[in-house]
């Protein structure tokens, strides 16, 4: 299984840019949120460190532990994120 942290940034890129074409394909919606608005959204601080961020998604989301790895963390963080920014949503 590969890790994220193992990924130059160019294949990110071209996995996102995989995942757009897809979406658009489909016409399913994207949502984009920058890290400080889900860090913000998060924990209420833009400046959020990457702990404080996992210990705040453990907590809303009423788990025993922090979720493993990292990147499920930020991902949930995100989820998060756009079920509150989408309650808002015209």
């Amino acid at each position: 299984m590969y890790q994220l942290k193992n990924f130059s940034s160019q294949k990110i890129a071209e996995a996102r840019g995989v995942v757009i074409l897809v979406c658009k394909q489909h016409k399913l919606p994207i949502f984009e949120y920058t890290p400080n608005e889900i860090k913000k959204t998060i924990t209420g601080f833009g400046g959020a460190k990457k702990k404080q961020m996992q210990e705040m998604v453990k907590i809303r989301l009423g788990l025993e532990s922090v979720p493993k790895p990292d990147d499920a963390a930020d991902a949930l963080a995100a989820a998060i994120t756009h079920s509150l920014y989408s309650r808002f949503a015209s």
